[in-house]
């Protein structure tokens, strides 16, 4: 008897699957996102694999020449720094990030770029936009250049020939979840079609040694649409992000087989396009003259880079049982264990007064480094007098008033002097040549004037 075919259902956002369907995907939360799939049942048997003779023979490691992998400038600092110094030839990037952060528009810059350099073609394959509108971004962000081709095409089969009619140095496709891979069953986008554009163009810069830039969707959770293979398929995956109020963009390393996956890129988006941020830390900082009363700057680090960033306090008095602690741009737990730390080691009671901290420039900070920033902000705040100009404090603040070592700190140090902030404040025992350090809170107030 002839062994029945096994019906499953897979999601195709996440790639959940199950024997029956679902109006919701249990994994992912999805609605009507579950389809039909079918599978050989189990046992059934398979043609035995054929040995064939390799096209390209194996070789000795010693033979093989190092300056295949070599990596190729873009043309963007930023992109280089998080790829590792630039492109690796053959090799295979998926950009993902939220709809309307500038995804295109940065590839399409990196496009123009790179065909801009001598002897160097780009090929640009659009499924989400007609040609028409793309060119009418490259005219506004200057990249109209001769060697730059553009291909409005959803069919995988069609890219395949721009690609060996134009032969080009770089091949960017915008997006994977819109391409259409024939003789696959499923829509574009679902779990099916998606592996397999990716697989057939994984397969295409391998073997012709092409680098290839894909653009990826992502989910409600911030991660990458589709099933996980698409991300072991790929050599490096980037993640593009920032926030609709703000026009600064982060480019994040999620996976890279040439390199950290801790470097941040910063872009800065205008009407004329995305412009690389080499210095992002002047977007953090207020530039008053002098400094007021109620402000701190301390030293944050994204990834390894540092960032020098502004918290601000303000303290109001209110008449309700239950005064507001307001905080944007840091951990909004660790905010009011610092102000409880303030009344209990330092005296500085805010019980009957609201309390807004915050950063400025739209700037994020998760780590515990800038305790000791909010702690002497709001100090400052509550007397009234500023600290000394030109200092950066530093510092993670314990239950017990105790300040403690924070990683990075010389290449925090450093970052701040080259800015013009000669004067620091960090924990006790960091070793650093010419800082103040501090043992206690009460210490670091004493330190700054506030006690």
């Amino acid at each position: 008897m002839a062994k029945k075919q096994r019906t499953t259902h897979v999601c195709s956002e996440c790639g959940y699957s199950s024997p029956k369907w679902l109006g919701r995907c249990p994994e992912c939360g999805a609605w009507g996102t579950l389809a039909e799939h079918v599978e050989a049942a189990p046992g059934t048997p398979t043609a035995a694999p054929r040995s064939l003779a390799p096209t390209n023979p194996a070789q000795k490691i010693t033979a093989v020449a190092a300056t295949a992998a070599q990596a190729w400038p873009t043309g963007i600092g930023e992109l280089d720094r998080v790829l590792g110094h630039g492109i690796v030839p053959g090799s295979v990037v998926l950009l993902a990030g939220e709809p309307g952060v500038g995804k295109s528009t940065l590839l399409l810059e990196v496009a123009a770029r790179w065909a801009g350099t001598d002897g160097r073609t780009a090929l640009y394959v659009t499924a989400e936009e007609s040609a028409g509108q793309v060119r009418l971004r490259a005219e506004r962000t200057g990249g109209l250049v001769d060697t730059l081709y553009l291909a409005a095409e959803s069919n995988l089969d069609v890219v395949f020939g721009h690609v060996d009619a134009i032969r080009p140095s770089l091949l960017i496709v915008d997006s994977v979840q819109t391409m259409h891979a024939s003789g696959v069953d499923g829509v574009a986008g679902g779990v099916a079609q998606s592996r397999a554009v990716t697989a057939a163009l994984t397969s295409l810069a391998k073997t012709r040694n092409l680098p290839v830039i894909l653009v990826g969707h992502v989910t409600k959770d911030g991660q990458v649409a589709g099933p996980r293979t698409l991300e072991h398929l790929v050599d490096v995956v980037l993640n593009f992000e920032g926030d609709r109020h703000s026009s600064l963009r982060m480019l994040r390393g999620i996976k890279n087989r040439f390199g950290a996956t801790d470097e941040v890129g910063c872009f800065e988006q205008h009407g004329d396009g995305i412009h690389e941020v080499a210095d992002p830390s002047g977007l953090f900082l207020s530039h008053q003259q002098g400094t007021p009363d109620g402000t701190a700057v301390t030293v944050a680090m994204d990834g390894v880079r540092p960032i020098l960033a502004e918290v601000q306090s303000l303290l109001v008095d209110t008449p309700a049982k239950n005064p507001r602690r307001a905080v944007t741009g840091l951990d909004a737990t660790r905010v009011p264990m610092v102000l409880a730390v303030l009344a209990a080691r330092a005296g500085l009671v805010t019980a009957d007064k609201e309390v807004y901290i915050a950063t400025v420039g739209g700037m994020k900070i998760g780590e515990p480094a800038s305790d000791l920033a909010v702690a002497v902000a709001t100090a400052s705040a509550a007397r009234g007098t500023p600290i000394p100009q030109g200092t950066v404090i530093l510092g993670e603040v314990g239950l017990a008033g105790e300040i403690r070592r924070v990683h990075g700190i010389e290449r925090r140090i450093n970052e701040a002097r080259r800015l013009g902030y000669p004067h620091a404040i960090v924990p006790h025992g960091s070793g650093v040549d010419g800082a103040h350090e501090v043992a206690t809170l009460a210490d670091a107030l004493r330190a700054v004037g506030l006690k």
